[in-house]
């Protein structure tokens, strides 16, 4: 039987995007964690840390959709330096503010300027999009995506944790930005696979977001969102309680390994045979319960920080 991983790769330049790619993404599981680490150590509490990395994420949240309308507009090559000049440069400011002391609105005001750096997994998508529009190919190919994201968040809490603690503060998100710099760098010089530029429509029939199932989906997503914030800022703030602050990378990285599996799982084997064991709306409620049993289980840890 063919591995249909492998069998992606045969299109051309696929490779050589999907490691670039890889590189500029882990900005994505590095700075938050980053920053929640960085401030908790300089500051000696976690209100100012979640609070700056609470922005940096919101941020985030708002500028990824405007950062991708530009994109489809103008092209990744025009867009994505930018991007990245401007989220970077803003999150290597809010470092030193960090190392000079400045004052925390300081902190807020570049974290949220941060959240211009692109979403590099929305932008490799849209390659796989074009190199497999309308092939079953497409969907091994997004499942891959979610596996790499979750490789990103099995290798980056732990290193940007680690950098954290054992050199110097600001040595996570710092690593981050060179990533971010190396990657976006890498990814916008291919420019054989970059998608063409959609021509821009003066006419929309209304937002998106009117759309009962987007709707239903953003609900979702905010929740699966609070279900990671709570449990990246409780790993790091129980494990330096216990005196081993490093210990909350192991713990991080096993968290994203079993997402991990799942999604290699699921690639390979398809989606119709999710949905053939549980049905739609099983499923749908088995996610909720597994996402309450996470939630449940950070909660005590909590209670004991407190």
């Amino acid at each position: 039987m063919a591995n249909p991983y492998r069998e992606l790769f045969k299109a051309p330049g696929s490779g050589a995007f999907v490691l670039a790619a890889m590189i500029a993404r882990m900005p994505i599981s590095m700075t938050g964690i980053g920053l929640i680490t960085m401030l908790s150590q300089v500051q000696g509490g976690y209100a100012m840390a979640g609070a700056v990395a609470a922005t940096f994420a919101l941020a985030t949240a708002f500028c990824a959709p405007q950062v991708s309308r530009l994109v489809d507009r103008y092209g990744q090559g025009r867009i994505l330096p930018v991007a990245a000049l401007l989220g970077g440069g803003a999150l290597l400011l809010l470092l030193l503010c960090t190392r000079l002391q400045a004052p925390h609105w300081t902190l807020f005001f570049f974290a949220a300027l941060a959240g211009c750096m692109p979403s590099m997994s929305a932008m490799v998508r849209a390659r796989w999009t074009e190199v497999y529009r309308g092939r079953p190919e497409l969907q091994t190919a997004y499942a891959l995506e979610s596996v790499l994201d979750e490789v990103c968040f099995i290798v980056g809490p732990p290193l940007s944790v680690g950098l954290c603690v054992v050199a110097f503060p600001e040595a996570g998100p710092l690593a981050a930005l060179l990533a971010l710099a190396i990657g976006v760098t890498a990814f916008v010089l291919q420019r054989s696979t970059e998608p063409p530029v959609h021509p821009h429509e003066e006419h929309h029939q209304g937002s998106i977001i009117r759309s009962r199932d987007i709707q239903l989906l953003m609900l979702l997503m905010v929740a699966m969102g609070t279900i990671v914030g709570v449990v990246d800022v409780v790993s790091v703030a129980f494990a330096q309680q216990q005196g081993q602050p490093a210990a909350a990378s192991i713990v991080l990285s096993v968290y994203a390994i079993g997402s991990c599996l799942a999604g290699l799982a699921f690639g390979a084997a398809g989606s119709g045979w999710l949905v053939d064991a549980f049905g739609a709306r099983s499923g749908f409620w088995l996610a909720i319960a597994a996402g309450a049993v996470v939630l449940g289980s950070a909660i005590p840890s909590y209670r004991h920080l407190k």
